[in-house]
């Protein structure tokens, strides 16, 4: 039987029956979900000696998320009905015929609701000081093996340590939203759009020291300096080991001649990574030769990297 001609009987069926959505059958819900399963392993080849956040994110939007059992071992239940094209959907539960540009359309879309689910998904393990490369998704249909393969974390250095906070883990899914909307929108460089979502997150999670970072580099593109000055000081406050924030205000400190603001925060900034940033030093030496300090100007001047040898 071909596709048109099966089509035909389905439309003829939902019609004669009034529209009525008829109760998926439990191997009709199977059919239309699917489990995945895979494990989390450190770059040396050992297990994760805690339990790991594991994230499931499709089209950017993260959907779904799970944590890891003492074997580094994790798994996802996706429901692919929510989504799935069928003559029973929501169109046919509100006495409206069936979409037939649909029906004669993509068969697998009809057939198999999974692939709907888990098209553009991948999957990232988050655990603090190490980061993990995307695993993405290849599950086509239920049929499909639908073990994931081996996410890996690898050590953060030092540098990208400190370049992430703590806290974003911490932050509640409506101030995670505005903030991934908000990014979106950086990206696309609309950034009153973006000043909005970020303000939106910071509102709903105070502490949230990368969306107050962003914040005021969107304030920034929109002219607004003080309002970037004021996002970065509330960056740190909601988190004193993020380094970003200082090196933004030890150098717009230095660029407006704001010498006691200059050497306070670079001076933060070397206390945070003393190795991978030689500009801290700089900045550092020259706001305490304006603050005629002499020695502790000589001093960073002279640290490894900086200015003079």
């Amino acid at each position: 039987m071909d596709r048109r001609t099966f089509a035909l009987i389905m439309v003829t069926a939902a019609l004669g029956a009034g529209m009525a959505a008829a109760q998926p059958t439990e191997s009709q819900s199977l059919e239309h979900a699917v489990v995945l399963s895979g494990a989390v392993m450190m770059s040396d080849g050992s297990q994760p000696s805690t339990s790991v956040l594991v994230r499931r994110t499709c089209k950017s939007h993260i959907e779904s998320e799970t944590s890891t059992n003492s074997q580094g071992v994790c798994s996802f239940y996706v429901d692919g009905s929510r989504s799935a094209v069928g003559l029973g959907d929501a169109t046919q539960a509100a006495g409206r015929a069936p979409d037939l540009n649909l029906l004669f359309g993509n068969a697998t879309q009809y057939s198999n609701p999974v692939t709907s689910a888990l098209r553009d998904c991948e999957v990232t393990a988050v655990l603090a000081g190490y980061r993990s490369d995307p695993v993405r998704l290849e599950v086509r249909s239920t049929m499909d093996d639908t073990r994931i393969r081996t996410i890996i974390l690898h050590p953060l250095s030092r540098a990208d340590v400190l370049t992430v906070s703590v806290t974003t883990e911490m932050a509640p899914k409506n101030a995670k939203k505005a903030y991934e909307k908000g990014l979106a929108a950086m990206k696309a460089q609309d950034w009153d759009a973006a000043g909005r979502e970020l303000t939106k997150a910071v509102k709903n999670y105070p502490k949230f020291a990368v969306a107050w970072f962003e914040l005021g580099m969107a304030r920034e593109k929109q002219g607004d300096t003080a309002g970037a000055v004021e996002a970065w000081q509330e960056g740190v406050n909601a988190d004193s080991k993020y380094l970003l924030p200082y090196e933004k205000l030890a150098t717009y400190a230095d660029r407006n001649e704001q010498w006691d603001e200059a050497a306070k925060y670079s001076s933060a900034w070397i206390q945070l990574d003393s190795e991978d940033f030689p500009a801290a030093y700089l900045v550092n030496a020259i706001a305490n030769a304006r603050l005629n300090r002499m020695d502790e100007a000589e001093r960073a001047a002279r640290l490894p990297g900086c200015c003079v040898q």
